[in-house]
Formats: structure tokens, sequence, C-alpha cells
């Protein structure tokens, strides 16, 4: 063992002081990519589309989006939200909904713009809430579509539904 002061090299320490790093070398790396990994894996079990909406409201979304596109409103109207059915009754919401039919014609293609929950005491919807809205092409014309839905006791109801288009004026 030398204990003196020639110069040695071990252990990767030359004279007292680290070598400089290579190149493209982060030691800190391989940690990196494991918590990055994991944050990926987590965020995919969650329950959630890549669109950032709760799996189990994007199923009544889609529904709500189907009984729309088959005029099937007696459906839609019946499992909406309290607020929908205190709104409006069963007549006006099928007279709306075939007003908009009418002007705009069925929907063809529909893009998800933004989805956003909320936690709110007050309009549009008290308590946890997911707005999303859509650009839509129509047979007739071009809207933004906007769906909110209410959380509960665990489940999602469409509690709102909003059509903005020129086409409609």
């Amino acid at each position: 063992m030398n204990w003196g002061s020639s110069p040695t090299v071990k252990e990767g320490v030359e004279n007292g002081r680290r070598p400089p790093l290579r190149s493209g070398h982060c030691p800190a790396l391989p940690v990196l990519l494991i918590f990055a990994s994991a944050l990926i894996f987590a965020s995919c079990t969650r329950g959630e589309r890549r669109s950032g909406i709760p799996a189990d409201a994007q199923t009544v979304l889609d529904a709500a989006i189907e009984d729309i596109n088959a005029g099937d409103y007696d459906r839609l109207y019946n499992a909406a939200a309290d607020e929908w059915r205190r709104d409006t009754t069963l007549e006006g919401s099928k007279a709306t909904f075939e007003r908009l039919r009418e002007k705009l014609g069925r929907a063809t293609v529909r893009s998800l713009q933004t989805a956003r929950e909320e936690q709110t005491g007050t309009a549009p919807v008290a308590g946890h809430s997911l707005i999303a809205i859509y650009q839509t092409s129509f047979e007739r014309g071009h809207a933004m579509e906007t769906f909110t839905l209410v959380e509960r006791g665990g489940k999602w109801y469409l509690a709102k539904y909003f059509v903005s288009s020129t086409a409609l004026q």
C-alpha cells in the first residue's frame, strides 16, 4: 500500500480527483430511465385513456354520442343526470335534437379538442365534472360540441350538451 504522494491510479481516481466524464456518459441515466418508465407505467394504469378522460366517463360520453348519432333521444334523456331532466322535459329535449339534426344533418367527423375535469360548487355543474369539447363536421356545416358530464356516487352522467355553429343562425 502506498500512502505517500506518489501518483497512483486506483478505482478511477487520479491524483485525488475524478477524471472528467466521457462525453455522453451520465451516471444518473439508469436511475432516470427507471423513474421515467415507472411514471409512464403508473399513468397507464390509472384507468384513463390517452385523452385524459377517465375510462368510465369516456364510456358514458361514447354512449351519449352513439345515442345522438342514432337519434335515440329517449335513451339519452333517461340515462342523463338529474340536472338534464330538471332543465327540460323528454319532449323538449327531443325537439331540440331534432332541430339540430334538421339544420346540421348527421355528424360525420368528431375531433376531441379539449377535455378537462373540474371540481366546483357552482355552474355549469356543481361537483366533480368533466367538460369535453369536440370540433365536429356535420353534413351541412361545422360546429363545436360541448358535453358536460357529472360524477354522482362514483358514476358519470351527461348533464349538459351545447352546440355552437354559424349554420344554426
